[in-house]
């Protein structure tokens, strides 16, 4: 037996080193977040060819980031992950505050107690979980899934170019950490998750901008013993003079996490915070919750970091002046394009929120549905995102690390701890992931002509899911549980008082030559592969008979040509309120509701639009009827 040919390679000799192929349709750079969420979504599609390659040894194992928004719930149950997310994690429920006492500003005492999200806001709650738990599970995920894409480690980037011709034109290189030879790799599309200092941004050119870090906090993640009453509350801590603490109970109800702040950057000493010890950084905490104490049993994940506000100057290889003749074949995500601090608990979710819209994108592309234009929306939609994330972060940064105020000396300035107390709540719907808000800038945003007819489906936010009952089974559910993370879009058509106008738009989509649907399904492919069209009908589910439904809403699929049932559904009569009053829908009139299929609204219309409706998706997507699906995937004539 021999080995050790190119190199010592430590572990098992028997486990070979897996070897990449020469050509990729998409390559992911890193396994942060935002890299195993967009690999899991494109591990769907067996006609794509997709690596994801990591630098580390293996998967992340502990620490870092733990926060889970509402939204990002939501995200997860596209995968079929939303349950079992949530019952491992921490649900934050509620969030106290605590300030210096009246009677002496030495001690600490409880202020307020807040409701942590509020009600109607998600069917989701906010929970606290290890990143390295969250990542592991879509890692299962893409393990189970088609492609049974697996990760690469032990692989960096080392550099790439874009080359003008050919099918693969971006050209990177890697390098074998472990036997320090490199390796080339050709690739359609390219798209770093590198983390903050991403090698592939400087690759591209791409430039951070912003404010360099000027506050400096400690986070250690602990078994502790302690008298501190809401230890399994998440709570704001002001100290009067040693001080601020953002507490965070963990999951498995013993674990809590503190951030603690180590106060301003030293101008003339940048990377003087980095020497502070976690016993230093626990002394703090144990002066801050002062009278209480702090006893810790064991520190399972310490670290220092830096509080900066960055966002790169454009997302994609594509220069501002070269957007109108280039397409895009490289990307950046997550910390590659946008650094902030993690009190609010946004970088990992907003990282995933990048990637889930790019994702879809790219399968689209790759399997010829959608016109390579639409890869120009990433940049656009998410660096707004970006951008006002970081103007959210500079103000809730700068309150976290405040001292209170004063009320005997106010000339010392602060913050009035009912301030920061009515700030956490009037930001509410952004820290649970629900303000994003795509403009109508792009082809995938429609005007808001017909807004009046759904209220509650605000166009260019996410679909907010109400309860339902499936009309075939009785089933109690929430609509927005029926969208997979499957690249397909939604028609959602909720319907008129008389049922008249849905079921002329059920005959249009099933039947007429300019459906949509007929027009980009491939001949091969399931009628609901590309445009999923459901319905939600005014009566009770008792009152329709199943018999009598449109043609296109009991597909016949797969090779046996079998019916699916799961296609209309009624309201649930058992809820105070309906979801055609929980959304604002128009009762008389009904309204079509087009979601992409990332669940962000793209378009609201009237039932009988059908010219409209079929020109919204002409003008991104590409007619199924003139693509040639030999190599398994479609490819443009």
């Amino acid at each position: 037996m021999q080995f050790y040919l190119n190199g010592y390679a430590p572990g098992d000799p028997d486990v070979r080193g897996e070897k990449l192929p020469e050509t990729v349709d998409v390559l992911i750079v890193g396994s942060g977040p935002a890299g195993v969420l967009l690999a899991a979504q494109l591990s769907n599609f067996p006609g794509i060819s997709t690596r994801l390659i990591e630098r580390r040894e293996g998967p992340l194992q502990v620490g870092q980031a733990d926060g889970i928004a509402c939204r990002t719930v939501e995200m997860f149950e596209a995968f079929g992950l939303g349950q079992k997310l949530m019952r491992e994690a921490y649900w934050v429920n509620e969030t106290v505050f605590w300030r210096p006492s009246k009677a002496d500003r030495i001690r600490i005492e409880r202020t307020g107690r807040v409701q942590d999200t509020e009600d109607g806001l998600s069917e989701f709650p906010h929970l606290i979980v290890n990143q390295a738990r969250l990542q592991q599970y879509l890692l299962d995920y893409m393990r189970q899934s088609p492609t049974r894409l697996e990760a690469s480690y032990g692989l960096d980037f080392v550099d790439l170019k874009i080359e003008a011709e050919g099918d693969y034109p971006v050209v990177v290189t890697l390098r074998d950490v472990a036997r320090h030879s490199e390796t080339v790799v050709r690739a359609r599309y390219v798209v770093g998750c590198d983390g903050a200092r991403s090698k592939v941004r400087d690759a591209i050119g791409a430039v951070p901008q912003g404010d360099f870090a000027n506050h400096a906090w400690g986070v250690v993640d602990m078994l502790a013993t302690t008298d501190f009453p809401d230890i399994r509350l998440k709570a704001a801590i002001q100290s009067a003079d040693e001080g601020n603490i953002l507490l965070i109970p963990r999951e498995g109800g013993y674990m809590v996490r503190l951030y603690v702040d180590l106060g301003e950057i030293d101008p003339a000493n940048r990377e003087s915070f980095r020497h502070t010890t976690q016993e230093q950084v626990i002394a703090t905490a144990q002066r801050v919750l002062n009278p209480y104490t702090l006893d810790v049993k064991s520190v399972v994940w310490f670290a220092v970091y830096q509080v900066g506000q960055r966002v790169s100057d454009r997302f994609d290889d594509v220069p501002a002046e070269l957007v109108a003749s280039r397409l895009p074949r490289v990307f950046i995500a997550g910390d590659a394009c946008h650094t902030h601090s993690a009190k609010a608990g946004q970088g990992m979710n907003v990282s995933m929120q990048d990637t889930f819209n790019l994702g879809w994108k790219l399968a689209s592309v790759l399997e010829g549905r959608a016109r390579p234009q639409v890869l120009r929306t990433y940049t656009v939609e998410r660096h707004a995102i970006a951008q006002g994330l970081i103007d959210f972060d500079k103000e809730w940064s700068k309150i976290m690390a405040s001292p209170p105020k004063d009320p005997m000396h106010p000339e010392l300035g602060g913050v009035d701890p009912q301030a920061l107390q009515a700030y956490f709540v009037r930001s509410g719907r952004y820290t649970a992931g629900v303000a994003t808000h795509y403009t109508p800038t792009t082809v995938l945003t429609a005007e808001d002509t017909h807004q009046h007819l759904a209220k509650g489906f605000t166009i260019g936010m996410r679909f907010h899911s109400a309860p339902v009952v499936r009309l075939a089974d009785a089933k109690p559910m929430q609509l927005g549980h029926a969208a997979r993370a499957d690249g397909a879009w939604r028609i959602y058509a909720f319907a008129d008082a008389k049922g008249e106008r849905l079921r002329a738009l059920a005959a249009f989509l099933n039947d007429a030559v300019d459906s949509p649907v007929r027009r980009f399904t491939p001949a091969s492919a399931d009628i609901d592969s590309i445009i999923d069209v459901r319905a939600i009908f005014q009566a009770s589910h008792r009152e329709i008979g199943v018999d009598h439904l449109p043609a296109i809403l009991l597909p016949r699929k797969g090779s046996f040509g079998l019916m699916d049932y799961e296609k209309a559904y009624c309201p649930d009569l058992k809820q105070s309120s309906d979801i055609f009053d929980l959304r604002g829908i128009d009762r008389d009139q009904g309204v079509i509701v087009v979601v992409r299929p990332d669940q962000y609204v793209s378009n609201v219309l009237p039932l009988d639009a059908h010219q409209d409706l079929g020109a919204f998706f002409g003008r991104f997507m590409l007619d199924a009827r003139t693509v040639d699906e030999s190599m398994g995937y479609w490819v443009r004539k």
